[in-house]
C-alpha cells in the first residue's frame, strides 16, 4: 500500500480500493431494498384520502399544541440537519463517482434521505409547531453556508464519517420521538420511522467501511483516527446551531455520552483491537483509536460535571423562553 509521503497515489489507491467494492455495494443494495418499508411524507403526515384537509389540518394543530418548547428546539435541529442533504449527496458523488455502481447506490440514498426533511416539514407547517418563516431562512442560510470538512478530501474518512453520523442521526430522531411519545404520538411515530431508515443506512455504511478495512487496514486505521476522536454534525454551520445542541443535551436525546456508545460500538464491530499485521502507520493509528474512548468518557465527566442551568429562546420557536438545566 501507499504512503502518506505520496498523496496523488494514496487517494489513486483509495478509489480503486471503492471500485473493487461494487459487487459488495450491489449486495448490500438488494439487502437493503428487501428490507425497507418505502413511505412517503403524505403516508405519515395525511390526510387520509377521504378525509377534510380542514379538519385533518385542525387535528393535527390540536395534538401538537402541547409539546414543549424543548421539543421543539430539538426538532428543528433534528430537521434542519436533514435539510443538508445536498451537501452529503456532493462528498459522496466527489469520491464514488458518476460512472459506477455507486452512482446507484448514492442516489437511491439521496431519495431515501430526503423524504426525511420533507415530513418533519410538512408536519411542522402543518401543525404550526415552529415559526415557519425563520425556519425556512435558516434553511436556506444553511445550505447557502455548506458544508466543506477538512476531511471531505480523503474518501476513507468520508465513510467512517457516514458511519458514526447517521449513528448520531438515529439516536437524535429517536430520543425526539420518545420525549414526544407522550404529547404527540404522531410526531412520535413520524420520527420513529426516520430513525428506522436512519438505523438502515447507518449498517450499510458501517459494512462499508469494514470492507475497506480489509482491503486497506493500515490506510483504513489513519483516516479513522482522524475522524473518531470528534464530528462536527452537518448541521454546523446552521444558525442557532450551538445552542440548539446544547438543548438537545440537556434534553438527554444526544450528547457526549451517546457520541461515546457510539465510538465504542463501531470499535468493536470493526475488531480494530484485534487487527494484525500493520505496517508503523496503522499500529499507531490503532494505538490512537483504542484511546478514543477514554479521552472521551473524560470529555462528557466534565461537561457534566460544569454545566449549569441556562434560559434559552430562538425565534424559531416563537422567542419563548424556557430554562434547562
Amino acid at each position: 500500500m501507499t504512503t502518506a509521503a505520496d498523496p496523488a497515489r494514496e487517494l489513486y489507491s483509495k478509489i480503486e480500493v471503492l471500485q473493487d467494492l461494487e459487487d459488495k455495494v450491489h449486495e448490500l443494495m438488494e439487502i437493503h431494498e428487501r428490507k425497507r418499508e418505502l413511505w412517503f411524507p403524505v403516508d405519515l403526515v395525511g390526510p387520509a384520502p377521504d378525509e377534510c384537509p380542514d379538519t385533518h389540518r385542525a387535528k393535527l394543530r390540536a395534538q401538537a399544541e402541547g409539546i414543549p418548547d424543548p421539543a421543539r428546539a430539538a426538532l428543528a435541529l433534528n430537521l434542519l440537519t436533514e435539510e443538508g442533504l445536498p451537501h452529503f449527496h456532493r462528498l459522496l458523488a466527489v469520491y464514488l463517482g458518476d460512472d459506477s455502481f455507486w452512482r446507484t447506490w448514492n442516489n437511491l440514498w439521496t431519495a431515501e434521505e430526503d423524504r426525511h426533511g420533507q415530513v418533519l416539514h410538512d408536519y411542522a407547517r402543518e401543525t404550526q409547531l415552529l415559526h415557519q418563516r425563520r425556519l425556512e431562512e435558516m434553511q436556506f442560510e444553511y445550505l447557502r453556508a455548506g458544508f466543506h470538512p477538512a476531511w471531505d478530501r480523503d474518501p476513507y474518512r468520508v465513510f467512517a464519517y457516514t458511519t458514526v453520523q447517521e449513528r448520531a442521526t438515529q439516536f437524535s430522531h429517536s430520543e425526539t420521538g420518545k420525549i414526544v411519545a407522550q404529547y404527540e404520538p404522531r410526531l412520535a411515530s413520524i420520527l420513529s420511522q426516520v430513525a428506522k431508515e436512519e438505523a438502515r443506512h447507518y449498517t450499510f455504511y458501517r459494512t462499508i467501511f469494514e470492507e475497506i478495512l480489509k482491503r486497506d487496514p493500515d490506510q483504513a486505521l489513519h483516516s479513522a483516527s482522524f475522524i473518531l476522536p470528534a464530528i462536527d454534525m452537518p448541521g454546523v454551520t446552521m444558525p442557532g446551531f450551538k445552542d440548539l445542541a446544547d438543548v438537545i443535551r440537556r434534553a438527554g436525546i444526544y450528547g457526549p455520552r451517546d457520541y461515546l456508545r457510539i465510538v465504542q460500538e463501531q470499535i468493536r464491530y470493526w475488531r480494530i483491537e484485534s487487527l494484525e499485521g500493520l505496517n508503523e502507520l496503522g499500529r499507531r493509528a490503532q494505538e490512537k483509536i483504542m484511546g478514543i474512548p477514554a479521552r472521551l468518557k473524560r470529555i462528557a465527566e466534565y461537561m457534566e460535571t460544569r454545566s449549569k442551568s441556562k434560559t434559552f429562546s430562538f425565534e424559531v420557536v416563537f422567542n419563548r423562553e424556557f430554562a434547562m438545566e
